[in-house]
């Protein structure tokens, strides 16, 4: 009695919070496709506001999905080398580097932009090309697929595992390719999971790095919301959540057979 009775106290409880996250962007999303928000349903379904914002705003789509995903390669190909350099670091030293690439997650967003624009905005052609926005995502999304790749690398005692490779003649470059990069795939998916949601939603370093050719999805969407009406905005979100919903669900596929792999 008093174990159904706490499960029902806890079932409550989840279905609350779910209920209080999904019950605004069903909201939302519905508003997107009503002709009149502020009527709700007694105005009638159209889609007439989503192909005008496909009309409008279909390159930042486009640029969202190319940036978030050229974040993720950049990230995978910095990432797994820095994790197994940390791995292989002294443990205060390791410390160190850690707190340093978290800085761009501790200082707000619109800091490390205007960095990046004292430094950087005075390069030609690199101010007004996306690659300067994907600058700004990898510094902030590195932390988030450094962290459970070395992670992995630790469960998995990629050390040992090293130094068997070592004596049977494995090189440096083998020896990564071989032990380390296949041990820490775990790793890997987890951290493309928030590389890509994080690259997708970043709002402060795009709005602060962008140009008007180079808006992204939430910067779009801020634009939409001041200076259109409601409906547009909304259709928007569904936009958005289109595009988001589809990318999470194939990693969410990939990731699957990988960890079955690893549990057996």
């Amino acid at each position: 009695m008093k174990r159904s009775l706490t499960f029902g106290l806890q079932l409550a409880l989840t279905l609350t919070v779910c209920l209080f996250l999904i019950v605004p962007i069903a909201m939302s999303v519905l508003a997107g496709f009503t002709e009149n928000v502020f009527l709700g349903l007694k105005s009638g379904l159209t889609l007439r506001w989503m192909s005008e914002v496909w009309a409008l705003y279909a390159p930042t789509f486009w640029l969202s999905l190319l940036i978030a995903l050229a974040c993720l390669v950049c990230t995978v190909l910095i990432g797994v080398p820095a994790a197994w350099g940390l791995l292989k670091s002294p443990s205060r030293l390791a410390g160190w580097i850690e707190e340093c690439l978290m800085l761009p997650v501790a200082v707000p967003g619109l800091a490390t932009a205007l960095g990046l624009l004292l430094v950087y905005g005075g390069v030609a052609g690199l101010r007004e090309s996306w690659l300067f926005i994907l600058i700004g995502h990898v510094l902030f999304t590195l932390p988030f697929m450094v962290r459970p790749v070395l992670s992995v690398m630790k469960a998995s005692d990629i050390r040992g595992m090293e130094e068997a490779a070592a004596s049977l003649g494995a090189g440096t470059l083998k020896r990564f390719l071989t032990v380390v990069v296949p041990n820490c795939l775990t790793g890997v998916v987890a951290g493309a999971f928030m590389v890509i949601t994080l690259s997708i939603g970043e709002f402060n370093i795009t709005w602060m790095l962008h140009t008007p050719l180079t808006k992204t999805l939430p910067v779009g969407l801020a634009d939409s919301y001041a200076s259109l009406r409601l409906e547009i905005g909304s259709a928007y979100t569904t936009l958005f959540l289109i595009m988001i919903i589809p990318l999470l669900l194939a990693m969410q596929a990939i990731s699957r057979p990988m960890r079955n792999k690893s549990e057996t």
